[in-house]
């Protein structure tokens, strides 16, 4: 990023700010890190992030779609090129059939190309949130290089 001179936003729920700190942790972040928005309520992702509320009534906040609406709107709403967003179940509640806990859907936009994956992982609510940002900084380094 540093090469190319792009900074990073994040768009962080079920993480609540972890991908973000655990960039800051980072000397020299300043250079490359731009800002992160800490959406974990629905009215919040709708407020800082642009997503509609329209979206999350039809998919649930736990979707392919808002993943996708949340990277876009950290792109939209920063100076950044590339975002990271999250949202997911981390339990140990929360949970149904259909997204149980451990659901976590991924969006990254890195130059313009939107993408987004899903992933279920194991563990308690630690574990779950500790996973999801070692794969978003794993995926994301990724899809850089």
């Amino acid at each position: 990023m540093l090469r190319k001179g792009w900074l990073l936003a994040t768009a962080e729920s079920c993480t609540g700010g972890l991908i973000s700190a655990a960039c800051t942790d980072l000397a020299g972040s300043s250079n490359w890190f731009e800002r992160g928005f800490v959406t974990y309520s629905n009215e919040a992702k709708t407020d800082l992030l642009g997503v509609d509320a329209a979206l999350i009534a039809a998919h649930g906040a736990v979707s392919q779609e808002v993943a996708r609406a949340m990277a876009g709107g950290a792109i939209a709403r920063s100076g950044a090129q590339v975002a990271v967003a999250v949202t997911g179940v981390a339990g140990p509640t929360g949970g149904s059939r259909v997204k149980p806990v451990g659901t976590v859907w991924f969006g990254f936009m890195v130059d313009g190309q939107l993408s987004s994956e899903l992933q279920r992982f194991d563990g308690d609510r630690a574990a779950v949130r500790a996973a999801t940002v070692n794969h978003a900084l794993q995926r994301l380094v990724q899809l850089l290089t």
